[in-house]
């Protein structure tokens, strides 16, 4: 079986995704499928990149003068790839894809949008589940209707951000300092700030502005960051399981994107530093936020257990987590018995019987 597996992107998350992309394909080969990797620059180019796995984890990809044009065709009979070759355009068939885009243009529906034109299984939620996810605005709507607990938050279009003074006011009153500002579609960490006061508040709003043109503001929670890998397709027979959650101990005042991807400062428990009783409230929610905003193949759903009260807060899902070396969604499902090559294989199944019951 052939899989195609997408990684780079114009995104602000390139980097770690041609990491995580070196991980995905090693754990496909272990699993035995034969791989197809595609690479999107940050200029946009779609390359096919049959180099080693070092050139993915410096970045030197691009320049492997094994590099060929290659593209998605949106033509259903052709069900894959168009590949430039010496001698002309060449289709090649693939069996399902697996992005490994994290982030904008990757992760928000737009290349699962691309897929489903194509009539390719592809790993991962869908449209609609991954472009909700990705707007923590959209989200964090859903997830109140539905009575997902969370922190208390807020939300503002880029013109609304111009009357400073209005918004300040509103959000000092209703979530008082410090509060966390983010842009409301970036992925990881990027753009987010905490502010402690007036002036670093509207410091926050441009960082956040600089990434989208949406602003979300969350009420500080102080407490323990523990997170659940999730895997299953929502409404499907087999259903929908959740990991013991672990912990994080971030290297900075928050899980910041260097400290995710980059230095490792951070460190993870597995299981969490939690009684079972609350070890099992933080699967159950991870579940049911899994399942309310429809997220199909895998997701992180990321937690704060609040210091006092206990309350398990949901922080946000995210639809295409990392598989670093360092990240958390790869270790939870080891920490459950699910190694890398039987992960891979799993998601590409659950790819597969998705198609399999929506097209026949």
């Amino acid at each position: 079986m052939r899989i195609a597996v997408f990684f780079g992107g114009v995104s602000s998350e390139h980097e770690v995704s041609c990491v995580s992309a070196a991980t995905v394909l090693e754990g496909l080969a272990a699993a035995g499928y034969e791989t197809l990797p595609v690479g999107i620059t940050k200029e946009g180019a779609w390359l096919y990149y049959p180099g080693p796995a070092e050139k993915l984890q410096d970045g030197s990809w691009p320049g492997d003068a094994g590099c060929r044009r290659c593209i998605v065709s949106p033509d259903r009979r052709d069900h894959g790839l168009l590949l430039q070759t010496d001698e002309g355009c060449k289709t090649v068939r693939v069996d399902a894809a697996f992005p490994v885009l994290h982030g904008k243009n990757g992760e928000d529906g737009t290349i699962q949008g691309l897929f489903e034109l194509a009539g390719l299984p592809y790993v991962g939620c869908g449209v609609l589940a991954s472009a909700v996810c990705m707007d923590k605005a959209a989200a964090n709507a859903l997830l109140d209707a539905a009575g997902v607990p969370r922190c208390e938050w807020d939300w503002a279009w880029r013109s609304e951000c111009a009357d400073f003074d209005a918004l300040e006011a509103r959000l000092a009153q209703k979530l008082h300092y410090p509060i966390f500002v983010k842009p409301a579609n970036a992925g990881s960490s990027v753009g987010i700030s905490r502010a402690a006061d007036r002036a670093a508040l509207a410091a926050a709003i441009k960082t956040a502005l600089r990434e989208d043109d949406k602003v979300v503001f969350e009420r500080f929670v102080e407490g323990q960051e523990v997170e659940c890998a999730v895997l299953g397709n929502t409404g499907s027979p087999g259903g929908v399981s959740a990991t013991r959650p672990g912990e994080i101990l971030a290297g900075d005042v928050f899980y910041t994107y260097d400290d995710k991807y980059k230095n490792g400062v951070s460190r993870t428990l597995i299981p969490a530093r939690l009684s079972e009783e609350k070890l099992d409230e933080v699967r159950a929610l991870a579940q049911r936020a899994y399942q309310v905003l429809g997220c199909e193949g895998l997701a992180r759903c990321d937690f704060f257990v609040e210091k006092g009260t206990g309350r398990v807060l949901l922080n946000e899902v995210n639809t295409l987590p990392g598989f670093t070396a360092i990240s958390m969604y790869p270790k939870l499902m080891e920490a459950a018995g699910v190694g890398l090559p039987q992960l891979c294989q799993k998601l590409v199944e659950l790819a597969l019987a998705r198609a399999e019951a929506r097209h026949g």
